[in-house]
């Protein structure tokens, strides 16, 4: 039941991006585009930050980092789940073809793109799991968690990216890279609003008796 949830709300997030609002529903939800702007600020893409998590701010109240973070992660695994639904489409199409050369190069960024995939599963459930804690060390400990499990997926997608080097290339394989360097842009975006979440959750827990 959580991860139909998680689906309707990165689907609701993606629907969002592309569309417009009635200016009374703009102006009930501004203060949340305002606070989701200056934290994009901090992010590596913050365009690519504000176009995906502005959208949501326009259909909800949203201001707190944990919130932030949630939203982020889940784009950066919706995706990542279509980044690899695309790319077993393709490979299963090179398998099947004479450039086995390029097959294998395709079978190995989506090998990357599917750890990606696992890490950024095992990070969203372990960010709940955060927001339910109040131990100050076992919140140190979901932190790490979720810090190394992003620093991974993003990792596997920048590997992805290098097996396809130079800037000659036919237009599948530039599909192909453009869309994992989406996926490794909003992973380093949503990493970047975890550690701001992550820095306010240590200093609650620092401040309790």
């Amino acid at each position: 039941m959580a991860q139909l949830s998680l689906y309707l709300l990165v689907i609701m997030v993606s629907l969002f991006c592309n569309s417009s609002l009635a200016e009374p529903a703009f102006a009930r939800h501004s203060q949340s585009n305002g606070y989701i702007k200056d934290s994009c600020r901090i992010t590596r893409y913050p365009s690519l930050c504000l176009q995906c998590l502005s959208s949501y701010g326009n259909s909800t109240t949203i201001q707190s980092p944990e919130q932030l973070a949630q939203v982020a992660l889940s784009v950066s695994l919706y995706r990542a789940q279509y980044t690899r639904a695309y790319m077993l489409k393709v490979a299963k199409e090179l398998e099947s073809s004479k450039a086995k050369g390029y097959y294998q190069t395709v079978k190995d960024c989506l090998a990357e793109i599917n750890d990606s995939v696992d890490q950024l599963s095992q990070s969203i459930r372990e960010l709940r799991r955060l927001g339910q804690e109040t131990v100050a060390n076992d919140i140190f400990w979901h932190i790490s968690n979720v810090e190394t499990w992003v620093s991974a997926a993003l990792t596997d997608a920048s590997t992805c990216l290098d097996e396809f080097p130079g800037h000659n290339m036919g237009k599948l394989k530039a599909t192909i890279k453009g869309k994992v360097l989406n996926v490794a842009q909003v992973t380093s975006n949503a990493l970047a609003l975890f550690h701001r979440y992550a820095a306010a959750k240590y200093r609650a827990a620092n401040r309790k008796p």
